[in-house]
């Protein structure tokens, strides 16, 4: 289970797609998750999509710094860049931190 409470970063990226490449950008999203999930201080990611493109992704970070590391990684930059190209009609990157956080769960 991922540790998302108090005082963990969370960014808030909501995004467009064009619909070009879906094959590539799927390559891209898993390569992603897999690589955001080995980098220190993550915590968890949600995501979602509706069939028209429009998409919501949390990650969640330990810090600040280790969010920002996220950001910097030169995969990731990279593939952010394709994604500008090629992948998105627009995003927008809210990055904020936690001050309350809670779960609950049917039975």
């Amino acid at each position: 289970m991922t540790k998302r409470d108090a005082g963990t970063m969370v960014v808030i990226f909501v995004s467009q797609r064009t619909g070009a490449d879906p094959a590539g950008y799927d390559a891209a999203a898993a390569r992603m998750d897999a690589l955001a999930a080995a980098q220190p201080g993550y915590r968890g990611v949600d995501s979602v999509r509706d069939v028209a493109g429009l998409g919501i992704t949390v990650s969640y970070w330990a810090d600040a710094v280790t969010a920002a590391a996220w950001r910097d990684h030169p995969e990731h930059v990279a593939i952010r860049e394709q994604g500008r190209a090629l992948w998105y009609d627009w995003y927008t990157v809210t990055v904020s931190e936690t001050t309350r956080a809670y779960r609950w769960t049917r039975g």
